[in-house]
C-alpha cells in the first residue's frame, strides 16, 4: 500500500518540533527495520566547541521555493558547475545529467562504463576539479564488478548530447564494494585535496584496520595520491572507525563535517579530525569512550538515515532518507550542545542529498525511485530551499 506523503506529514505533525536523539542505519541499509513505529526521543550531543563569528539565529527554517526539476531517477550525487547549472548522477542508470539552474532542462552527458549497480552500489557522488575551469574534469565515485573507485572524466560542451563525457580515467580504486555500505561521498576540500566516504561494507572488522580503505575518510590528491600531511604516512586514510559516511561538508572555519549511519542505535554527525578514530564497531554514538570521537549530534533509527550534507547559514543541513525531513544543526558560534531542529517532515519523501547555492539557498535531491521508497508523480525532484 502506498502512503502519500500529505497523511505522513499530518502523521508527524504533532511531533513537529521534536528533535531526535539519534538514527541508525535502519531506513536505508537495513530495510528489515524500515517498518519499525517511529520513536521520539530527546536529541543526545557532544559540544563543538565556539567556533567564532556570529552565532546563526537560535532558531531557523527551511521553505521550499520552488521544485527546479522532476522525473529523476535514482539520483544520488550532486556537483554544481560555473554559472549555476548542476551535475546529478543516477545511481542505478550510471548516468550524468546536466540541470539548467534557472528552467530545469536535463540534458543527459553520457553515461560512465564500467559501472556496476546493485543494492547500495553504483554511480555515486560526483565533484568538479578545483582547476575545472582550465582542465573540465568531473569527478565520480562509482561500483564496478570488483570494488568502488574514483575516475575522473573530460566533461565536453560541445560535443553531442549522450556524448560528452570523455572516457573515465581511473585515480584509485581498490575501495571494497558491497551489497551495502559503499560510502560513495566525494568532495574537494578547501586545501584543493579529494575527500572521499568509503563504508565497511558489512564487515566490521574493517572500519578500525588502518590498512584497509573500508570504513574510512580518504585524502587523496587530484590525482589519486596519499594527500601530503594525511596522519598515517604514506596512507590515503584521513580518520577511520566509521561505518557508511554519506555527507560530507566544510563551515568558514575549514572544519570537515561527515554525516554517518550508524547501526541498531545511533546516527551520526561528526566533526572530522585528522587522525581521529570515530568507533564503529566497538561505539556507536556518543559514549564519552577514551580513545574514541564521540558525535556533534546523533539520531534514533526513524528520525534520519542521513545521506548529504551542506553548510549554510551558519548551521550544517543534513537530508533524512527514512527520516523524510531536513535536518538543521547550529555549528557557528556555538559554544555548547548544538540543537537540531527538523523542517519539512514527510512533506517530500526521501532526502538524499544537499548542496549549498550560494547565501541562504539550498539544493534539495529527493530519493523516492531508488528501490526503497514510494514515488509518487514527478519523482526524483531537485527543490530549491531557503533556509536561515
Amino acid at each position: 500500500m502506498i502512503v502519500h506523503r500529505p497523511a505522513v506529514k499530518a502523521a508527524m505533525a504533532a511531533a513537529a518540533l521534536v528533535f531526535a536523539a539519534g538514527c541508525s542505519s535502519g531506513g536505508d541499509d537495513e530495510p528489515d527495520r524500515a517498518e519499525s513505529p517511529p520513536k521520539r526521543d530527546g536529541t543526545s550531543q557532544s559540544p563543538t566547541g565556539k567556533a567564532g563569528g556570529d552565532a546563526p539565529p537560535e532558531k531557523g527554517s527551511a521553505k521550499v521555493v520552488r521544485t527546479l526539476t522532476t522525473d529523476l531517477e535514482s539520483p544520488w550525487g550532486l556537483a554544481p558547475l560555473p554559472g549555476g547549472d548542476l551535475l546529478v548522477s543516477s545511481r542505478d542508470e550510471g548516468t550524468v545529467t546536466r540541470i539548467d539552474g534557472k528552467t530545469g532542462k536535463k540534458t543527459e552527458l553520457g553515461s560512465v562504463p564500467g559501472v556496476s549497480p546493485g543494492g547500495e552500489g553504483g554511480l555515486l557522488g560526483l565533484a568538479l576539479s578545483p582547476s575545472y575551469a582550465s582542465d573540465h574534469f568531473v569527478y565520480a565515485y562509482f561500483t564496478t564488478e570488483s570494488d568502488n573507485r574514483i575516475a575522473r572524466m573530460l566533461y565536453d560542451e560541445k560535443k553531442p548530447e549522450g556524448e560528452q563525457l570523455g572516457a573515465p580515467d581511473t585515480v584509485f580504486k581498490g575501495i571494497p564494494k558491497g551489497t551495502i555500505h559503499n560510502g560513495g561521498r566525494i568532495a574537494f576540500g578547501p586545501d584543493k585535496m579529494l575527500y572521499a566516504g568509503a563504508g565497511e561494507t558489512g564487515d566490521t572488522d574493517l572500519a578500525q584496520d588502518k590498512k584497509s580503505l573500508g570504513g574510512k575518510i580518504l585524502r587523496l590528491t587530484p590525482d589519486g595520491d596519499p594527500a601530503p600531511d594525511n596522519p598515517f604516512g604514506d596512507s590515503p586514510v584521513y580518520s577511520f572507525g566509521h561505518r557508511n559516511v554519506q555527507g560530507l561538508a566544510w563551515d568558514e572555519q575549514k572544519r570537515l563535517w561527515a554525516s554517518e549511519f550508524g547501526q541498531d542505535t545511533w546516527d551520526e554527525l561528526n566533526e572530522i579530525k585528522s587522525g581521529g578514530n570515530y568507533g564503529w564497531p566497538e561505539v556507536e554514538g556518543k559514549e564519552g569512550k577514551e580513545g574514541f570521537r564521540d558525535p556533534v549530534a546523533q539520531w534514533k533509527t526513524s528520525e534520519a538515515s542521513p545521506s548529504g550534507i551542506a553548510y549554510a547559514e551558519g548551521s550544517v543541513w543534513m537530508a533524512g532518507l527514512r527520516g523524510e525531513r531536513l535536518w538543521r544543526v547550529p555549528v557557528r558560534g556555538v559554544a555548547g550542545d548544538p540543537e537540531p531542529q527538523a523542517f519539512l517532515e514527510g512533506e517530500h519523501g526521501r532526502l538524499r542529498t544537499v548542496l549549498a547555492a550560494g547565501g541562504d539557498k539550498l539544493w534539495l535531491v529527493t530519493n523516492e525511485t531508488d528501490s526503497r521508497g514510494t514515488p509518487e508523480k514527478g519523482d526524483d525532484k531537485i527543490l530549491e530551499v531557503q533556509v536561515k
